[in-house]
């Protein structure tokens, strides 16, 4: 079976589907992004990508920070109606019964439901064509204590965190792998079965 070319697109699939707070606890809105992901571990940096007609974008170019709450399971159907309505004439927040929370190195608020809530600085705007990739410091990583585990580390899979791919959204699945475990040594234990 041979490969079929199709046009250049955005088809690096699956994304991480997030909604972005931005703004203040008083005036604030959530614009839903897929365009984002890490950039940088020392300084923690990451991005994301927002077309120029946006409604949060204006409030983010002139604050300079943004929250990335990630979403799940819960979250869906806020997420993609927050991602097709806009803030400019509706407060998402109170039509979607989202909770604010006060972020503690930002102005504008974190999503109180949304299980990690990423705190982020703007250290670059890059003009693109369709969009601007705002670049960010993370500042703080704040996440609900109720995915904490017994020994103090993050569980991700309990959060039920969903993705995007080809225009759906998808809930993602069962742990296949860690990193590093195909270069891993067996145990005696398993080398005996």
């Amino acid at each position: 079976m041979s490969k079929v070319i199709w046009k250049p697109g955005t088809f690096i699939y699956p994304l991480p589907v997030v909604m972005v707070s931005c703004g203040t606890m008083e005036k604030s809105n959530i614009i839903t992004v897929a365009w984002t992901g890490i950039i940088n571990s020392e300084k923690p940096m990451c991005y994301i990508s927002v077309r120029k007609e946006r409604y949060s974008h204006d409030i983010i170019e002139k604050s300079k920070e943004f929250v990335i709450n990630l979403t799940n399971k819960d979250l869906v159907y806020a997420t993609d109606w927050c991602g097709v309505k806009t803030g400019a004439k509706i407060d998402k927040f109170k039509e979607m019964k989202l909770d604010k929370e006060k972020s503690k190195f930002v102005k504008c608020p974190s999503i109180k439901q949304s299980p990690v809530s990423i705190e982020c600085k703007v250290k670059e705007i890059k003009n693109l064509e369709s969009h601007d990739m705002f670049i960010a410091e993370i500042l703080s990583i704040d996440a609900d204590e109720k995915y904490i585990n017994e020994k103090g580390a993050f569980d991700i899979t309990k959060c039920n965190l969903i993705t995007y791919a080809n225009g759906k959204y998808f809930a993602l699945g069962k742990v296949l792998g860690k990193f590093g475990y195909s270069v891993q040594k067996k145990s005696r234990n398993s080398k005996k079965k």
